[in-house]
C-alpha cells in the first residue's frame, strides 16, 4: 500500500483537485476512505494524470529507423518496397532477439508517460506478463488486414462478443484501399467491436457505414503522413466515430505517443480536450478496458503519471507533457533524475531492486525498472554501438 500525498489529481481534461490517494493491490482506494500507510510519497507541486493508453503500435520494431521512401498509394506498396529480410539494416535488427526488442517497445512506452498498450500482433505471455514495463492489452482479436490475413473472417468469428477487433484498413489513398472499408461490410467484419486501425481512404460514404455500424478508428498521423504524405481528414475527425490514437512503430512514424500528440496538433485543429480524451477515455471505450483506464477513479486502476504542476488543465499538461514519475499498478516504474535528486526521501519503498537510468536524446533522463544495461548489451551486439529507440539516441 503506498499513499499520493500534495498533488492536484486530474478528474476529466479540465478539472483537478487536490486529493491524496491511496494505492493498494494496484488499484486506487476510495477518496475519502481513511487508510495509515507507512510508504507516503510527497508530490507537492505536481499534477497526477491518468496513465495515457497507446491504441495501436508493433512493439518489436521500435529500433528499427524509420524505412521507405513515400509516398506510397497504400501499405502494400510499402511493404513490398522496404522488405528486405536479408539485408541490412533490417537483417542486422532482426538479429536482436525478439523479446528484447519488445522489452525496448515496452519501454519507448513508459517513457511517454504510457501505461497501457495495444501491440498489434500476438500476445506473448512470457514477455508481457510478470515484469514488462507497462500493461499490454490482452483481451484483443485482431488480424493484420484484408491483403496480409486469409483467415480475416474466421479471427473475426472467433473474437468474443465482449472483446475489439483491432485490423489495418484503408491504409492508402488509391482506389483499392478506398474500396476496403465496403469490402469489409461485405464480410460482416464491421460491428460495435471493430477499430480499423488509420482508415485514411474511407470516404464520406465510408465513414456514414463505420458510424452506423458504431465502429472506431486508431488513428496514426505521422506513420500516415510518412507513408501517404496524406492522413485522417475533417470528414473523419469531425464525423462524432471515437478516435484514439496510436503511434504504429518507429518503421514509419515520428517517434513516440508525445510525438504523435504533437504531430496530431500540426496536421488538425484539436481542442486540447479532444487530444486528452483520445489518449485517455475514448481509448479505453476503443479498446474496451474493463477497470477504469484512461482515468483516475475508486476502484480503478492504478495507472497513473505525475507532471509538475504549473496550474495548467490537465488537458494542457498531457499536451505538452514531460513525466516525471509513472505508476503501473500501483508500482512506481519510472522517476526522472530531477525527481530522485530533489525528493530521494518521497519515492522511498516505492521503488524496486535494479533501478537502471536511461537518457534519450532531447528528452531527459529517467530512473526506470528495466535491466537497461543488458538490453543494450543484447542489442548492440548486433545492431552496433548507436542505439536509437523510436529514433532518438540511447546515451550509453
Amino acid at each position: 500500500m503506498m499513499k499520493l500525498v500534495g498533488a492536484r489529481v486530474a478528474l476529466s481534461a479540465e478539472r483537478a483537485a487536490r486529493i491524496d490517494l491511496v494505492l493498494s493491490n494496484g488499484r486506487i482506494r476510495p477518496f475519502d476512505e481513511p487508510s495509515a500507510c507507512s510508504k507516503v510519497c510527497d508530490l507537492s507541486g505536481h499534477l497526477l494524470l491518468p496513465g495515457l493508453i497507446n491504441s495501436h503500435d508493433h512493439l518489436e520494431f521500435n529500433l528499427f529507423p524509420r524505412l521507405g521512401k513515400g509516398p506510397y498509394p497504400n501499405a502494400r506498396s510499402w511493404a513490398k518496397d522496404i522488405y528486405r529480410p536479408s539485408a541490412s539494416p533490417i537483417k542486422e535488427h532482426l538479429a536482436v532477439p525478439k523479446s528484447v526488442r519488445l522489452q525496448w517497445g515496452g519501454l519507448k512506452n513508459l517513457l511517454s508517460g504510457v501505461t497501457t498498450v495495444a501491440h498489434h500482433n500476438a500476445y506473448e505471455p512470457a514477455v508481457f506478463d510478470g515484469s514488462f514495463p507497462i500493461r499490454v492489452v490482452r483481451r484483443c482479436g485482431w488480424a493484420h488486414s484484408l491483403d496480409f490475413s486469409p483467415d480475416l473472417t474466421i479471427r473475426h468469428r472467433e473474437t468474443p462478443g465482449t472483446t475489439p477487433f483491432v485490423l489495418h484498413a484503408a491504409e492508402g489513398t488509391d482506389r483499392s484501399a478506398q474500396a476496403e472499408v465496403g469490402r469489409l461490410d461485405e464480410l460482416g467484419i464491421l460491428d460495435d467491436r471493430t477499430a480499423l486501425v488509420h482508415a485514411v481512404g474511407a470516404s464520406a460514404v465510408d465513414v456514414s457505414t463505420l458510424k452506423r455500424r458504431q465502429c472506431s478508428v486508431v488513428w496514426c498521423p505521422s506513420s500516415n503522413l510518412f507513408t501517404l504524405a496524406q492522413t485522417l481528414q475533417a470528414r473523419h475527425l469531425e464525423s462524432g466515430l471515437p478516435i484514439a490514437l496510436g503511434t504504429d512503430s518507429a518503421l514509419t512514424a515520428e517517434g513516440d505517443l508525445i510525438d504523435e500528440m504533437s504531430a496530431a496538433r500540426r496536421h488538425a485543429s484539436l481542442s486540447a480536450g479532444q487530444l486528452y480524451r483520445m489518449v485517455t477515455t475514448t481509448a479505453a471505450r476503443v479498446l474496451r478496458l474493463r477497470h477504469k483506464e484512461g482515468s483516475i477513479a475508486a476502484g480503478g486502476v492504478a495507472d497513473l503519471v505525475a507532471v509538475s504542476d504549473t496550474g495548467q488543465s490537465p488537458a494542457d499538461a498531457i499536451a505538452r507533457l514531460r513525466p516525471e514519475i509513472v505508476i503501473v499498478g500501483g508500482r512506481i516504474r519510472l522517476v526522472s533524475a530531477e525527481f530522485a535528486e530533489a525528493q530521494r526521501t518521497a519515492i522511498q519503498g516505492g521503488l524496486e531492486r535494479g533501478l537502471h537510468w536511461i537518457e534519450l536524446e532531447g528528452r531527459g533522463r529517467w530512473f526506470v525498472n528495466m535491466n537497461v544495461p543488458k538490453l543494450l548489451e543484447s542489442s548492440v551486439n548486433a545492431i552496433g554501438s548507436e542505439i536509437r529507440l523510436a529514433g532518438r539516441r540511447v546515451a550509453r
